[in-house]
């Protein structure tokens, strides 16, 4: 590109999708955190994930095939985010049942095992009687990018990003607490 042409924008939305400046988040303070290699590799992920979704029979079947469930457990809601993680973010489904906050990775991550490499689902559940806080919140540098503190009783935090409805997910998850917190009572 000479210097008359101006950027497309596909290359105008890759400088800004393909990173993320996270400030004073977490206490460790995540300064850069990749979600994608590229807009268009993005976009190909989520595509991947509706195939999937649709080819396996809907979320509900996806969860019930994923975690641990009872038979009186109903899904209530599901979100495409991404998971905050040491090694970057994750991306993949968070799902609200009547008994838990589950998340699945999109695909499976490698990690070595001795001098092995294994591959496996990035999981994470919370079971609801756990959950001890949401937490909207959104960088200081950049209000538009927003994430959701979730922290377990147990003072465990985890950081959800990326979500297509933002203000739907932070109104759901914080009503599921309240509910959760009006049955113990």
């Amino acid at each position: 590109m000479d210097g008359d042409e101006k950027p497309s924008e596909e290359d105008r939305l890759k400088g800004y999708f393909t990173s993320i400046k996270i400030t004073g988040v977490t206490p460790f303070c995540i300064k850069l955190v990749k979600t994608a290699p590229s807009f268009a590799d993005a976009a190909m992920g989520r595509l991947a994930q509706g195939t999937k979704v649709l080819a396996e029979g809907g979320y509900e079947k996806i969860f019930r095939q994923t975690f641990e469930t009872v038979p009186e457990e109903e899904l209530r809601n599901s979100y495409a985010c991404y998971l905050s993680t040491s090694a970057g973010p994750v991306m993949g489904i968070l799902y609200v049942s009547t008994a838990k906050l589950a998340f699945c990775s999109d695909n499976p991550l490698s990690y070595k095992s001795g001098s092995q490499m294994e591959w496996s689902y990035y999981k994470v559940v919370i079971p609801l009687h756990q959950l001890k806080a949401v937490n909207p919140s959104s960088s200081r540098n950049n209000p538009a990018e927003k994430y959701i503190q979730v922290i377990s009783v147990d003072n465990h935090e985890f950081w959800f990003m990326g979500f297509l409805n933002y203000n739907g997910a932070v109104e759901f998850l914080q009503g599921t607490l309240e509910t959760r917190n009006l049955e113990t009572v």
